[in-house]
This record gives C-alpha cells, structure tokens and sequence, in this order.
C-alpha cells in the first residue's frame, strides 16, 4: 500500500482528527511567525533596535514547555479533544492583545503567554491524531502535521505581502485572533482519541513516575529536540530580517521569497515524513539533516532575490523534511500513559534549551558588522550535523503499536 492509498483509506473521523490537528499548528505557527516579520518595525515604534524586541522569540519559545507540561497533564487527564479546543482558544486570545501592546514590557508579557499556549498544542493535537489513525499511515501523517508549521509560516509570508503595507504591524497581530474559529470545527467534527479512552479503565500512574523509569530516553529526546529547534529556528527566525536589512529588500520581496521557501518546507514535511515510513525514522531524518548542508552556502550567498529564493526553497525542503517526522518519532517512543504529555513537554524542553538562537544570532550579526548571513550559515551547518548524529545513534520504535506490551517497552531494544 502507498502511502496515498492509506491516507485515501483513512474513515472520515480519522481525516477530520489529522485536518484539525494540522490547522491548529498551522494557526498556532502562523500567529507565532508574525512577529519575524515585524521585528523591525516594533523596534522602530518603541525606539529600540532588532536585538531587544528578538528577546520575544526568546520568551515565546522559553515559556512553551510549561504549555508543554500543563496543557499535557490536562490531556492525559482530561482527554486530547477538550484540551486541544482550550488551548487554541488561548493562543488565539494573546495573539489578538498583543496588537495593543503599549510599550515593549507589555508586548514581551504577551509573548511569554502566548508561548505557554503555543506549547500546549503541538504535544496534545500530535498525540490525538497519532493514536486514531492507522500504523501504516503514521509516516505520510506525521509529515501532514509537521507541514502545518511551514503552512502557518506561509500564511503569515502572504498575510504580510498582502496586508501589512495597509494594517500594520499591529493589525497582523489582530489578524491573528481568527484561529479562535477552529475551535467549533473540533467541537463539531472531532472525538477523542481512542486510545485515550481505552486508557481510562486502567489504573494512572503520575508523569513522575513514568519519566523516572524512562530518564534515558527522555534525556536523549530532549537534546535531539533541542537540536532540531537550533535547526529549525537557526534558519527560518531571522532570515526576514537578514532579507531586510543585509540584503535591504521591501517587504514585498521578503514576502514572495518567503512564499518560496515555505513551500519547498511543505514539501519536504509531505516527502521525508511518508519517506520514514519506508526507510525508518533515524534513517530518514539524518539523510534529511545532511543535505541541507552543502545548500546553505546558495540561502545567505545567492546572488539576487531569485537565487535566494532558491536556495532558501531546498534548505526548508531539508530542514523541514528531517522535522515531518518528529510527530510519529517521539509518539511512537513515548510510554503509552504519557503520551499526551512526553513527546510535546520533550520537544518544548528542546525549544527551553533553544530559546536564545534568535538573540545569539542578531548578537553574532552585530558583532560582525551586520552580517547576518554568516550568522545563519554557522549555526544550520553544526546543528545539521547535530541533529544527524543524535538521530542516527539514537532510539527508534517504528511500527510499534499504541496500547501492546512494546509501546510500554523502553530498553536498548529499542535501537534498531
């Protein structure tokens, strides 16, 4: 079976869980890439410069894992499907106030809260639609959800060609507010995760204990996310920026390059995840890791606006390509008990450790005259090479299945 046939063979509740998981980290992402855009033009309002509003990026990705961890434990409890329509509900609400921020102290506030509910969506809506679909539709899936990060980022690249030149900075933020809407789509189209309920007859045992008898694992998955956030962010957070004051572009040829690049990022999510399912998880993301190297020289260092874009379009195709099969990975490594909580609380631990990428990087492009793109360049080589190295000496549980004795399973059996 293709990996589009079993995607075609999903029931129409199990296309409903995958659409509104993938619409809330599309949302969620989109309402966070807005402020890449306009970090300039922040700085400019509140009479500061890049590097101080960038310490937003900071507090956005420091705070989600306490999302992470809150918003779990709450899934784990209470359900995937109730925890998932609050959350959206949350980040949508910041989003919206930070387009009234009066001063820097405020919008950094809003930031920091706003990353507390951006934490808690991606673990919760992963974990949902991980345990309704089928095994052999995890790969394609997982690249489906992880694509909704460079969707959002899509959407705010054509929110900001379009309308910011008209709204503003601010207006983008207001703008942001409408992923409120998804929540009557989950409360109208979604159930439960069946495995969840499956759970609920058995005893619970606390996340504690849980994460106790799984410290290695848990040790290693937070160091492979936090290289991969280094991956992620090292190349998407400050490249606008580096477009508008290196290169010195309009924003609306920022914007029609970031449309290019966050297509070549969907791509890559839809191929490498439905790849994995093929050639395994570990295998598939170092290969996808490595080739982003010798394509980062022709993203800072493309002579015009086109051959940026094209090296910008094959670094997300990698970048990306190696992230769409996060989802299925850490689902499928995660204890079945925890699985609302492990996987997203390790990946925003990774984003904790991450967190000061944005400011490292306007630092180093500060120290050395403006120079972004060495910046850039610097950090997506090593942490290319980081992440493969993690990936391929890692753990990996492909095929396992959610609820057997193998997914309760955490020993050195697990590397393949």
């Amino acid at each position: 079976m293709t990996a589009l046939d079993s995607l075609r063979s999903l029931s129409p509740q199990q296309r409903n869980t995958v659409i509104a998981a993938y619409l809330g980290w599309t949302l969620d992402a989109f309402d966070f890439f807005i402020l890449v855009f306009v970090l300039k033009h922040i700085a400019e309002e509140f009479h500061t410069d890049v590097p101080a509003v960038a310490v937003a990026i900071f507090l956005t990705l420091a705070m989600r894992p306490v999302g992470a961890l809150i918003f779990g434990l709450a899934a784990d409890r209470f359900g995937r499907r109730t925890t998932l329509m609050v959350d959206v509900l949350l980040y949508s609400i910041f989003e919206f106030l930070t387009g009234f921020s009066t001063g820097l102290t405020m919008f950094l506030v809003l930031r920091a809260l706003f990353g507390v509910a951006m934490g808690g969506e991606w673990g919760v809506g992963a974990s949902l639609v991980m345990e309704t679909i089928p095994e052999d539709s995890r790969g394609l899936v997982s690249g489906i959800l992880q694509a909704g990060y460079p969707s959002g980022y899509l959407i705010a690249s054509i929110v900001f060609f379009l309308l910011f030149p008209v709204i503003g900075w601010r207006g983008m933020f207001i703008v942001g507010a409408v992923p409120a809407l998804l929540v009557l789509y989950i409360r109208r189209n979604v159930e439960e995760s069946p495995a969840f309920l499956q759970r609920q007859s058995k005893p619970r045992r606390p996340f504690l204990t849980v994460l106790r008898e799984n410290i290695p694992l848990f040790i290693w998955a937070v160091l492979l996310m936090t290289a991969f956030n280094f991956f992620s962010h090292g190349t998407q957070d400050l490249y606008p920026t580096f477009l508008e004051t290196q290169r010195q572009y309009n924003s609306y040829t920022v914007g029609a390059i970031a449309i290019v690049y966050n297509i070549g990022a969907i791509v890559g999510g839809l191929a490498f995840g439905a790849l994995s399912q093929r050639w395994g998880r570990r295998r598939t993301i170092v290969i996808a890791s490595l080739l982003a190297i010798p394509v980062a020289p022709l993203w800072v260092y493309g002579q015009g606006p086109v051959m940026l874009a094209i090296g910008a379009f094959l670094m997300q195709l990698f970048v990306q390509g190696a992230w769409g099969i996060v989802p299925v990975h850490l689902n499928e490594l995660s204890p079945d008990e925890v699985r609302g909580t492990f996987p997203g609380f390790a990946y925003q631990l990774g984003n904790l450790l991450a967190s000061g990428n944005a400011s490292i990087q306007a630092g180093l492009a500060k120290q050395w005259n403006g120079d972004y793109a060495l910046a850039l360049l610097i950090v997506a080589c090593i942490v290319a090479v980081v992440v493969a190295l993690f990936a391929g000496f890692g753990f990996e549980k492909k095929g396992v299945r959610f609820g057997s004795k193998d997914a309760e399973r955490t020993d050195s059996a697990m590397r393949v």
